[in-house]
């Protein structure tokens, strides 16, 4: 059996744990260590605006204790940092540090670089339909409203 063999679904399925593996490979490699997936959930929260713990808990569908631990790891890492809310000193928010526009940056450039590698492998027009065929497989669930809002959730 080969790919070719595979129904899109199944296609979808296996490749895209394999390409956020080789995404955090790259971002590894380009020194941006201890990055995970559900890393770059919280990251696109922050990308336009700067959360409270509990707006970040619910923007991404859990717990309070569970954003809390997302963003002390992201602290920890240096991509993230809690600032007090300039109208409200007792309001903490979350935002991106410039090692974490840093990281977003990287992550653009490594999806960038594996389009660009596929591209050549089998042309503009093959990826082309690929994308519209992804996008329509997309239509069928309950995650493309979320993707104009930054607003994907964790997968269960």
């Amino acid at each position: 059996m080969t790919p070719d063999d595979l129904d899109l679904p199944t296609l979808v399925s296996l490749t895209g744990p394999a390409v956020e593996r080789l995404l955090l490979r790259h971002l590894d490699d380009v020194g941006h260590h201890g990055v995970k997936r559900s890393h770059g959930y919280v990251i696109q929260r922050l990308i336009d605006r700067e959360p409270t713990i509990g707006e970040l808990a619910e923007s991404l569908g859990m717990t309070q204790q569970g954003a809390s631990k997302q963003v002390v790891d992201l602290e920890r890492l240096g991509y993230a940092e809690r600032v007090a809310d300039p109208l409200d000193q007792r309001i903490r928010r979350v935002r991106l540090t410039e090692a974490g526009h840093g990281v977003l940056s990287a992550g653009r450039q490594a999806r960038e670089e594996i389009e660009a590698a596929v591209t050549q492998r089998v042309g503009a027009g093959e990826v082309k339909a690929a994308k519209s065929a992804l996008a329509a497989l997309l239509s069928l669930t309950d995650i493309e409203p979320h993707i104009a809002t930054r607003s994907v959730p964790l997968p269960s």
